[in-house]
């Protein structure tokens, strides 16, 4: 690690005015130094060099632009600089009035770096309320829904933010408002082909807003019309009864031979949830019935190998298929769970979350992979 010394002497090197070979040898040191654990909990001491790098965000230099980025990206991907970057830093309001620029060429970075300030609540917080001062979450789906907005990044990251966002009551009260259309933009991408990060960011924030029952009603009804949105990717190209597909949403009847599942196993898992969450109500349960839900998982269940997916699957068959519950049952998100269990669940869900982290900056990583080889060919 570097002295006292030898930080203050790099920090003087991160400065625009700064000689660019000069700069680039100090924008190269950081990045490796970012690159790992110890590095990261470091320059957690030194918000000095984090700050110099936002300022770099600005350099008439490409290169040092994008080296300072990737390091942002790096640091960010660290929980415990979180606080630093948003609170002592105060980085959001540079990144989120760059986003808004649709001709910036390191969007694609800004919403990774949000997307991961974002993972943990306390954070996440942070950045829901001033997203909503600078530019409104109305805003950022309308930018997410728009694929042409910004000509040089692709913005798929955006989703994984709104996913994230979601996490928060408040954010997903926004999403609903009935008086706005919000969440209804958003639906279609749950069959996006071009990215399974943008398809499972949608996924995502619809299985969040699912959590909240009060709005079960309003999601299944006309006026959102969610369920074909959610069980179209499920559904295979399994030749049903004639009976099983009349009483189908209309987009899921008589689907062709050539019809392919959603391939990621996370994206289905989480689909399979955002539907068991809507059987937590009775006229949840009603509706998933009478739309004949259960053959078109009943066949995924078949098809499935994955066994986190299919230990979903069965239960939300045992939900369709089984007796309705007990008097003072009807509602499952309100019933009373034992401390002990509670505890269990909360254990086993963060385990999941972490594995499931753990898959996404694996993804991430050879991703950027692939992204380095492609431009060392060109």
């Amino acid at each position: 690690m570097l002295s006292d010394g030898e930080a203050a002497e790099l920090r003087s090197f991160l400065t625009i005015g700064t000689r660019p070979d000069v700069k680039a040898v100090a924008t190269e040191s950081l990045l490796g130094l970012s690159a790992h654990r110890d590095g990261c909990r470091f320059l957690h001491s030194k918000p000095e060099l984090i700050a110099a790098l936002v300022e770099l965000t600005s350099d008439p230099s490409v290169a040092i632009v994008k080296d300072c980025y990737h390091i942002l990206i790096n640091l960010s991907a660290d929980e415990t600089l979180h606080q630093v970057i948003v609170n002592k830093v105060k980085v959001l309001p540079l990144l989120l009035k760059n986003l808004l620029d649709p001709g910036y060429l390191f969007s694609d970075q800004i919403c990774t770096i949000l997307s991961n300030l974002t993972r943990h609540e306390k954070t996440c917080r942070t950045v829901f309320e001033v997203l909503q001062e600078d530019i409104g979450l109305a805003k950022l789906v309308a930018i997410f829904c728009d694929e042409n907005y910004n000509q040089k990044a692709k913005m798929h990251y955006l989703g994984p933010l709104l996913s994230n966002l979601t996490q928060l009551p408040q954010a997903r009260t926004y999403m609903m408002d009935r008086d706005r259309y919000v969440i209804q933009r958003l639906l279609p991408f749950t069959q996006y082909k071009e990215s399974v990060v943008r398809r499972g960011g949608v996924i995502g924030t619809l299985r969040n807003c699912c959590f909240d029952h009060t709005h079960h009603q309003w999601l299944l009804s006309e006026a959102v019309d969610i369920l074909p949105f959610l069980l179209l990717p499920l559904a295979g190209p399994e030749e049903l009864t004639e009976e099983e597909n009349e009483g189908l949403p209309v987009d899921l009847q008589f689907l062709p031979e050539d019809k392919r599942r959603e391939e990621d196993p996370d994206l289905r898992k989480m689909l399979l949830e955002a539907l068991l969450l809507l059987t937590a109500t009775k006229a949840g349960r009603r509706m998933l019935k009478d739309k004949n839900v259960y053959p078109v998982i009943r066949e995924l269940h078949r098809w499935e190998k994955d066994a986190h997916v299919a230990a979903v699957c069965e239960k939300l068959v045992q939900v369709l298929i089984g007796d309705e519950p007990e008097e003072g049952m009807d509602n499952l998100l309100e019933v009373n769970i034992p401390e002990e269990v509670e505890e269990k669940l909360r254990e086993a869900d963060a385990k999941e979350q972490e594995e499931l982290e753990e898959e996404t900056r694996r993804r991430r990583e050879e991703s950027d992979a692939e992204q380095t080889e492609r431009e060392g060919r060109v």
